[in-house]
């Protein structure tokens, strides 16, 4: 359902297109001069559902009406669809920030005033754009986040391991540096298995670890249950993401295809960013071949996880130089 309607012409933007952008569609708001009548302008007000089809043909649109600025608000990531596919058609994008475009109080808020809103403040210039970065800064950006969060859940679950270790007075953490090391696993491997002789769980120690023993056996000496137990086993098969090849003791895991990794030179600049900046977590390449990052060494069925995504997958693109 299209509304015509008319106005008069004081604006500096002659073209204009706002999009009032909500989960599963976008109300459009299209302010034009009108043909006939100097001064006046003509706006068109109509819903658009937010599939590619659908905002390709409202692009196919708003070319033919030789729209000179598309504004749309900052909605979560429901803008996404709406300014990448809008850009890619050569249209002028441009993402606000709903705190500088709200209504004036107490007036009625609808999608379609909303939109007529957006629409009437873009054509008088009263609106600033944010930031948008080029795609391969923006897809480099979802990279560093996603091992952020990866670092996160992480810590998460090393602190789920420590409070359940702690519920059943074992004292691991205060003797065992990393808890997630190569003695700390096995201890806990160990105790998932089964065993509960404070001495035989010392024996598992590795390396200056082993020099402990006698702090380890007052540490390991609690009142570990099966109760605990299940709830370890249940937090690394959360942490996994598997649940029957758990019972196995195998993993997998979807690799990267390496035909379909992004090349070209900004990926080269993207990847002397990435290494100048993560050259402390990402050692693959020492020669000591030391474990490399805190983010890789939780459990070993995560860490092959992480790892086999990481090394096939990000390495090639970050890392295009021999390691």
């Amino acid at each position: 359902m299209e509304e015509l309607r008319e106005d008069h012409d004081d604006g500096t933007v002659a073209r204009v297109a706002a999009i009032d952008i909500a989960k599963a569609s976008g109300m459009v708001c299209l302010r034009v001069p009108h043909d006939a009548i100097e001064g006046r302008r003509v706006q068109q007000v109509w819903n658009v559902v937010s599939t590619t089809n659908a905002i390709l043909e409202l692009g196919d649109r708003l070319v033919c009406q030789g729209v000179e600025r598309v504004v749309m608000e900052a909605t979560g990531s429901y803008w996404r669809p709406f300014f990448y596919l809008l850009e890619a058609r050569g249209l002028d994008c441009w993402l606000v920030n709903a705190r500088d475009v709200k209504n004036v109080p107490g007036r009625p808020k609808t999608d379609k005033l909303d939109a007529v809103w957006l629409a009437k403040l873009a054509e008088r210039g009263m609106v600033r754009a944010s930031f948008v970065p080029p795609k391969a800064v923006r897809q480099l950006r979802d990279f560093t986040r996603t091992r952020t969060v990866f670092v996160q859940e992480r810590t998460r679950h090393k602190h789920r391991v420590d409070k359940a270790l702690q519920d059943a007075q074992v004292k691991l953490s205060d003797v065992v540096s990393d808890l997630f090391g190569v003695s700390g696993r096995a201890m806990l491997n160990a105790l998932v298995a089964g065993e509960r002789t404070p001495r035989a769980l010392a024996d598992l120690a590795k390396g200056s670890l082993a020099r402990k023993k006698a702090a380890l056996i007052e540490a390991l000496t609690g009142q570990f249950e099966d109760h605990h137990a299940r709830l370890l086993r249940a937090d690394v098969r959360h942490r996994t993401g598997h649940t029957s090849s758990h019972r196995t003791g195998r993993v997998h895991w979807s690799r990267f295809d390496h035909a379909t990794m992004p090349s070209g030179p900004e990926w080269a600049v993207c990847g002397t960013i990435l290494r100048r900046s993560f050259r402390r977590d990402w050692s693959f390449g020492s020669a000591s071949m030391r474990p490399p990052s805190p983010l890789l060494r939780p459990w070993p069925q995560f860490r092959l996880a992480i790892y086999s995504d990481i090394q096939l997958g990000l390495l090639s693109i970050f890392f295009p130089v021999d390691l």
